[in-house]
């Protein structure tokens, strides 16, 4: 998997496009956190489920189906604190910060693939170009050589891409409002 603070940060770049004015920081808050969550899998690790169930790590918990309730659902949850004409915009940015964990797992170079169609199936999928280094489950690991490779390759592969995602957004939104 990769690492929790950048499946946070990709998904928050992602919504620096997505989410609508009102209630950006909500929206870009609410898109990180939630792009983590996927990740509540990993308990299951401690407790002795099998990787390969459909609770296992990058089981359910990563599928498109569990982004799209999820997604749905945290917007349900944020509708009274967003205009109303904002609705459909925040639940387009949560249900792709929660799509964007698995397709970012799937990049990876390690651990199981992502059951992307569970509940219906529980193959394991992983794209042809795995170029970002697996981050392991838990905090042993992430310190001394194997901690900098990957650190080195979630900053190259998916910070670095985050920041010009979102930087691009601040750009086009900062000359389409002196435009208008």
């Amino acid at each position: 998997m990769a690492s929790a603070p950048s499946h946070a940060a990709f998904a928050v770049a992602l919504g620096a496009w997505l989410a609508p004015d009102a209630p950006r920081r909500r929206s870009l808050v609410a898109a990180g956190l939630l792009a983590m969550l996927p990740d509540i899998d990993a308990v299951g690790y401690w407790l002795g489920v099998p990787t390969s169930a459909l609770l296992g790590h990058r089981g359910l918990t990563h599928s498109i189906a569990f982004a799209v309730v999820a997604g749905l659902v945290a917007a349900f949850l944020m509708r009274r604190r967003v205009p109303e004409q904002a609705g459909s915009r925040v639940a387009l940015c949560l249900v792709a910060a929660l799509l964007s964990h698995g397709l970012l797992d799937a990049c990876t170079d390690g651990g199981p693939g992502v059951a992307f169609f569970a509940p219906f199936s529980n193959a394991r999928y992983f794209f042809p170009f795995r170029p970002i280094a697996v981050s392991p489950i838990g905090v042993e690991g992430v310190l001394g050589e194997r901690g900098l490779r990957i650190f080195l390759s979630e900053a190259r592969w998916i910070l670095l891409p985050a920041a010009l995602l979102a930087g691009s957004a601040m750009l086009w939104r900062s000359r389409t409002r002196s435009a208008g």
